[in-house]
């Protein structure tokens, strides 16, 4: 009995994604490392190393959205190539995989392979392709003490032909073993202006019209995390085209995005404490005079934020509340110091689980009696 087996049809790879769909983060996440932003100390280091092909295990530390998985990448591309890449180079996130058995099984195993032979590259470019792999991985403080324990062994063994890269926020929680077998790289938060040149690039390739004021709220709400911002333009990008015709993206709608509470709400709660903040500044039925404000007036302004759902951490925290006292210009410095103490307990008590309405009002009253005083 003959039998006959259908036909095959090529299929589409299966992570093949349509620009249209993709991420942002991704679409415009940096091809090599002269595109990695801010970062001149890090990238020049690179680039020696990268001339010498001579890579020490590595271990970049900074707070999220810096730059740091995106740096190793492009850096492994470079070194390999795209054809090269997927055989060359082991990623994983150690959130997700933080145990020893995954250190000992499918670390291990990747790292005691020899490295394949070279393969021509399809794009015509030449790559230096060394030797050796590389295992990155993602999140690396996330490990356990013991899987990091076993890792510092296989570092050792294996340092001929795998190269490590621990990608971490928090330097402190790798052991002090591993980290000095790592040459270190510190990434800092992104300043303003390199932030913004790159908010603008994307902005003008994906057509979408923002302000400078988008621009610096979508900074200030991102606190240095360029990942975020990036994010939170694409959603507003997104909401802005669900309409007919476009709708033009203000600053209020990144503060939505974000989930952070508008500035205007901000200012006029500042204002009913007695905050000199300027009438541009707060919402349009602010009252005039802030000094004639009594308990029945915050009470009520401190009960329709809570109405609105703001959390008591995100009125009391820094970019709110804190910075508008903090920051303002005629405000006497003892005054300030007793709005920051009533803010701190204010903390300790929220993180401890006290009820958030009435240690806001707590707040407000603390901060109302010392710039009265």
């Amino acid at each position: 009995m003959a039998f006959f087996q259908p036909q095959q049809t090529k299929t589409a790879p299966k992570h093949a994604i349509s620009p249209a769909l993709q991420p942002w983060v991704e679409k415009y996440r940096p091809k090599t490392i002269d595109d990695i932003s801010a970062q001149e100390h890090t990238v020049a280091v690179l680039r020696k190393a990268l001339s010498s092909t001579n890579l020490p295990h590595m271990l970049f530390y900074g707070p999220p959205g810096t730059g740091k998985t995106s740096t190793i990448l492009a850096l492994s591309r470079q070194l390999f190539g795209p054809d090269n890449f997927r055989e060359r180079v082991l990623e994983l996130n150690a959130s997700d995989e933080r145990g020893i058995s995954i250190v000992r099984e499918k670390i291990k195993g990747f790292a005691r392979q020899t490295p394949r032979a070279q393969k021509s590259a399809s794009d015509g470019n030449s790559y230096p392709c060394p030797p050796y792999k590389i295992v990155i991985l993602d999140e690396a403080d996330s490990m356990t003490q013991d899987a990091q324990g076993a890792l510092r062994r296989i570092m050792e063994t294996y340092a001929r032909i795998t190269r490590f890269c621990l990608v971490c926020n928090y330097v402190t929680r790798i052991i002090e073993p591993l980290a000095s077998r790592c040459s270190k790289f510190r990434f800092t938060p992104l300043d303003s202006s390199s932030t913004s040149s790159r908010l603008m690039h994307i902005a003008a390739a994906e057509r979408v019209d923002i302000s400078p004021e988008v621009v610096g709220t979508l900074i200030d709400t991102s606190n240095g995390d360029l990942r975020r911002s990036i994010t939170y333009l694409q959603s507003a990008s997104r909401l802005s085209a669900s309409t007919t015709p476009p709708t033009a993206i203000t600053p209020r709608d990144i503060q939505e995005i974000a989930g952070v509470v508008p500035s205007a709400a901000i200012n006029d709660f500042a204002r009913t404490l007695g905050v000199d903040v300027p009438e541009d500044m707060t919402i349009d039925d602010a009252p005039a005079d802030p000094k004639r404000k009594g308990f029945d007036t915050i009470q009520r302004t401190v009960k329709n934020l809570m109405r609105e759902g703001y959390s008591a951490s995100q009125l009391l925290s820094q970019n709110q509340l804190h910075d508008v006292i903090i920051d303002h210009q005629t405000l006497p410095a003892r005054q300030k110091v007793k709005s920051v103490l009533a803010i701190a307990e204010a903390d300790k008590a929220l993180c401890d689980g006290a009820d958030e309405e009435l240690w806001i009002l707590e707040v407000a009253l603390q901060v109302h009696k010392s710039l009265s005083s």
